[in-house]
């Protein structure tokens, strides 16, 4: 999260209490004005991970994304494909290719569950994870059948069998995984 200090109606310091409260290990800059001495020290005390004081390059700021997420535990994994029964989701490009040539377009957020399924591929992930980690909501703060609908478009795009699924699999009470043969 790039969080500036000064926000209409508001403070960035609060923000950032409330976003380490609701998620410890998100990486946050913050960026801003504000280059006192005592700021930067509440800021970093509060959990910022670095502080950039305006103005600065463009260059200086993407090296200091860079440090912040090499560091960080909720860093992206590298995982840029994957093979599933009769073909491929490349993450980068956001789409399916099929064996048999097809090629199917994935939606960004499409492609953001299909990865967080292959990320953590071997245990059931609920829908409440789902919408704190791939939508980035307060899993209490909605009740919403959203995640069921993207899987059921996911599975369609797939190919995937709603009676006898390949790829994303549904654990009754819990939520889906992607099945051993998805990997």
């Amino acid at each position: 999260m790039l969080l500036d200090l000064v926000l209409p109606g508001g403070d960035g310091l609060t923000v950032l209490a409330e976003a380490r409260k609701a998620r410890p290990t998100l990486p946050v800059i913050i960026v801003t004005s504000r280059g006192q001495e005592e700021e930067r020290v509440a800021g970093l005390k509060l959990g910022a991970d670095d502080y950039i004081v305006k103005p600065f390059s463009v260059k200086e700021m993407l090296a200091r994304i860079e440090a912040v997420l090499r560091r960080s535990a909720e860093r992206p994994l590298e995982l840029q494909s994957i093979s599933f029964p009769g073909g491929t989701a490349d993450f980068r490009r956001l789409e399916l290719r099929f064996d048999d040539g097809r090629r199917e377009e994935l939606s960004e957020r499409e492609s953001e569950l299909l990865r967080y399924l292959a990320q953590n591929a071997g245990r059931a992930i609920s829908r409440n994870e789902l919408l704190a980690r791939v939508w980035r909501l307060p899993s209490n703060a909605v009740r919403t059948r959203t995640i069921d609908m993207h899987v059921a478009r996911l599975r369609e795009k797939l190919g995937d069998s709603l009676e006898l699924p390949g790829v994303i699999l549904t654990v009754r009470g819990k939520g889906y995984m992607l099945a051993a043969s998805a990997r």
